[in-house]
């Protein structure tokens, strides 16, 4: 079992500098990615996207890639990148020619276009970016990301397993306490005939039948069973430690609500009625923790 929780960080040489990766995560149903590049290596977004999804499987996934400038002679220097630059003049001349007059370059819109950039962010190829340097960093911090998440959902898994037991408690109490609840109803309607007068030497047809209605309606002997299978199953996933689980998890959580509802609709006794009340209450701390289960 993973949690969606983790944070990893690790950085590679790069051009005389180093280049910076991290990747963070939080919970979230699907599987969400947030890739944010230096603007020049925008098109190795998709890479870097389709690596995540290989190792991710759910939650919303951050990944920054920066670029630092070493501490020697060059760090606070500007690159300028005359290819792009050159480019650029080409489409300003046709400008010039249509509307007939010169267009004015800022600083600004140089740093924008990626013109103007960092000395660390010189003009390499997207494939050596890749290979040399941005793909070594990913691995490196997916790598304690996933090790984080890992350690994260050991803490989870003990925490879930440890209320999945006190669930099959409530459960075993629900059984005794529903099991006393048909001799309690014949008691309480023998004693209230009594008070009107109305003494029974044999049994009454009348009366058991009553009873026997009386007992199969509050029978909550097939919500234990299936209640019994869902947190088996629970235990089961649990322990599956290297696949994604949280979507069964909280099916299951819907299915144990499911039959405690049941329970306490048909509970009549106050006992039963406490019993449920302790068990969804128990439930819910499950379903808050699955919220970060991956």
């Amino acid at each position: 079992m993973n949690s969606m929780t983790g944070f990893g960080a690790a950085s590679v040489p790069f051009c005389g500098a180093s280049l910076r990766v991290e990747i963070s995560g939080i919970n979230r149903k699907q599987l969400e990615c947030a890739i944010n590049l230096p603007r020049p290596w925008a098109e190795l977004e998709a890479q870097v996207r389709e690596y995540v999804a290989h190792h991710v499987s759910r939650g919303r996934v951050n990944v920054c890639a920066l670029s630092q400038s070493s501490d020697g002679a060059d760090k606070g220097l500007l690159h300028l990148h005359r290819e792009k630059l050159k480019t650029l003049n080409d489409y300003l001349k046709e400008v010039r020619e249509v509307c007939g007059r010169d267009v004015q370059l800022s600083v600004d819109t140089l740093l924008r276009l990626g013109i103007l950039t960092d000395s660390v962010e010189e003009e390499k190829s997207l494939e050596h970016v890749w290979k040399d340097a941005l793909l070594p960093a990913l691995q490196l911090a997916m790598e304690q990301f996933l090790q984080m998440r890992a350690q994260e959902g050991e803490n989870l898994a003990r925490d879930l397993n440890a209320r999945i037991l006190k669930l099959g408690e409530l459960r075993q109490q629900m059984l005794r306490s529903a099991a006393d609840v048909p001799a309690h109803y014949r008691e309480a309607l023998l004693r209230r005939l009594i008070e009107q007068g109305m003494v029974l030497d044999e049994p009454d047809e009348r009366l058991v039948k009553e009873l026997a209605l009386f007992a199969d309606k509050c029978d909550v002997s097939e919500e234990m069973t299936r209640l019994h299978s869902h947190l088996q199953q629970f235990e089961k996933f649990i322990l599956r430690a290297d696949e994604p689980v949280g979507r069964p998890l909280d099916f299951l959580c819907q299915e144990i609500f499911r039959e405690l509802n049941t329970t306490g609709s048909k509970a009549n006794s106050a006992e039963l009625a406490q019993l449920v009340v302790a068990a969804k209450t128990e439930l819910e701390k499950i379903r808050e923790q699955v919220q970060n289960v991956e």
